[in-house]
């Protein structure tokens, strides 16, 4: 696998804290052997900071923004404080599946007898320039073993990749939610409700699940099941459009509000 030798400005990196003193925080950078960085402490959370050991420890695991690289000095400027909690997120998992999918080239390797660094020279190193990350294809190939053949791969390695896969991650799903008010004023409308709260369940995807629960008149819980957020979103959207033409006809009205995931 080819691995820069430095971050780039702007990128967020995953690091552990080595060392700590009262002018700032010296970090081990995780994706990058033998490279340390440095968060002085203006940079370690805003406002003023006492104590800095109220924010950071030693072989604490940080997520950090790079300020500034000067590969003649070898040194490499961090923030702690300009990266949020979504970010930190999203990055210590990217960071876990880079790990993970690692181990899964290892494996791979030694089943086709080869050793890793042959493996990522044969096919490794053109997945992660088409899709960004090894991971992805590992956690596409897990949801549809014909995935890397379909996208123009070829090679006595797909079979097995395929089979480590599926074995070895679960397919991806999401959960996404929202609140229904739906009304009809019809003597019959709680049978118009519930008759159209069933279509909204049905969906054309196979792995895609939608659940209407009550919560009380006239409120419901729409939660909708998915491969990712983009398809979710698109089925809800589906779902409560459904129900609102249904009711519609009924001498009734719908009413969503999308309740965000905390």
């Amino acid at each position: 696998m080819i691995k820069k030798e430095y971050p780039e400005e702007g990128e967020l990196v995953v690091g552990t804290v080595a060392k700590v003193q009262n002018f700032g925080a010296f970090i081990s950078l995780d994706e990058y052997p033998n490279r340390e960085g440095f968060i002085h402490i203006a940079e370690i959370a805003t406002g003023w900071v006492k104590r800095i050991r109220n924010h950071i420890k030693e072989k604490q695991k940080v997520v950090c923004k790079v300020m500034h690289v000067d590969r003649a000095k070898d040194h490499v400027d961090l923030s702690l404080k300009r990266v949020n909690e979504h970010q930190r997120r999203d990055k210590i998992q990217e960071w876990k599946n880079t790990q993970k999918s690692e181990k899964l080239m290892g494996m791979l390797a030694k089943q086709i007898g080869k050793n890793i660094e042959q493996c990522y020279q044969d096919f490794g190193n053109e997945i992660i320039k088409k899709y960004g990350l090894l991971y992805t294809a590992f956690e596409e190939s897990a949801y549809d073993p014909d995935f890397l053949t379909n996208e123009g791969f070829k090679g006595d390695w797909i079979d097995g990749f395929a089979k480590i896969a599926k074995d070895s991650i679960s397919a991806p799903f999401v959960e996404i939610r929202g609140q229904l008010i739906v009304n009809s004023w019809l003597p019959d409308g709680i049978t118009h409700i519930r008759d159209a709260l069933l279509i909204a369940e049905q969906s054309e995807f196979e792995d895609v699940g939608i659940k209407v629960k009550y919560v009380g008149a006239p409120q419901y819980m729409i939660t909708v099941k998915a491969p990712d957020y983009k398809i979710a979103e698109d089925e809800m959207k589906k779902a409560v459009e459904r129900i609102k033409e249904s009711i519609k006809t009924h001498h009734g009205e719908c009413e969503f509000h999308r309740k965000l995931e905390e």
